[in-house]
């Protein structure tokens, strides 16, 4: 048989030639359009949902949030794994659906659930669900750093939050930004414990007043 192959292709030489080349060619061709990813991306198609609740306790935020939260979604359809986590002021809730399952409807799905449990919730409860990106999805971190020593953590949050951060998201194929580090800028009103005895209005309007105090007041 191999000296059959052997004899043939000495008497067709130009058809085995053409048939190399055209092989090359092809192979060329393929090596150069194959779409190759440095990190090939084999997480599982989940949701994350992220929802605030300042001020409380991990057991408050799961008892009053995660909980609502994590029972309603393992209705939801495809999915196969619900997980919640419940820290100081956040509750994340993980939904893992499965294999093949697209999504962006994964993503609709879980939104529309959501609308039906967040009458659920403590009130001033807002959730949210993550950035429309996977888990391999984390591709470039950088630092602030003053070398100069003239601004301070807060300043260089701010700029972060500010103006660094829309910049970067005008970027295409850019999902999220998330800021780590550095000191939140605040605004704290000081009540004195002694004029709260006077007849000064409530404590409860205190924080109406501050809003009110935060609006932007155009002139004409």
């Amino acid at each position: 048989m191999i000296e059959w192959i052997i004899r043939r292709s000495v008497a067709n030489r130009f058809l085995v030639m053409m048939g190399a080349l055209f092989l090359s060619i092809w192979g060329t061709w393929t090596i150069i359009n194959t779409p190759v990813d440095a990190l090939p991306d084999l997480s599982d198609v989940q949701v994350i949902i992220k929802t605030s609740y300042p001020g409380q306790a991990p057991q408050i935020v799961e008892n009053q949030v995660t909980y609502p939260l994590t029972t309603t979604m393992l209705s939801v359809p495809g999915a196969k794994t619900v997980r919640g986590f419940s820290q100081f002021g956040d509750s994340y809730v993980y939904v893992i659906f499965e294999d093949g399952t697209d999504l962006y409807w994964a993503r609709s799905r879980v939104l529309e659930y959501l609308n039906q449990v967040q009458g659920k919730l403590p009130a001033g409860v807002s959730s949210e669900i993550g950035p429309d990106a996977t888990g391999v999805g984390w591709i470039f971190e950088y630092a602030l750093v003053d070398r100069n020593g003239k601004h301070d953590l807060s300043e260089l949050r701010s700029l972060q939050d500010w103006f660094l951060k829309f910049e970067l998201k005008t970027i295409p194929n850019v999902a999220e930004v998330a800021s780590v580090g550095g000191v939140v800028k605040q605004y704290q009103i000081q009540v004195n414990p002694v004029h709260l005895s006077l007849p000064t209005p409530p404590l409860m309007r205190i924080p109406m007043a501050g809003n009110i105090s935060n609006t932007t007041i155009e002139l004409h």
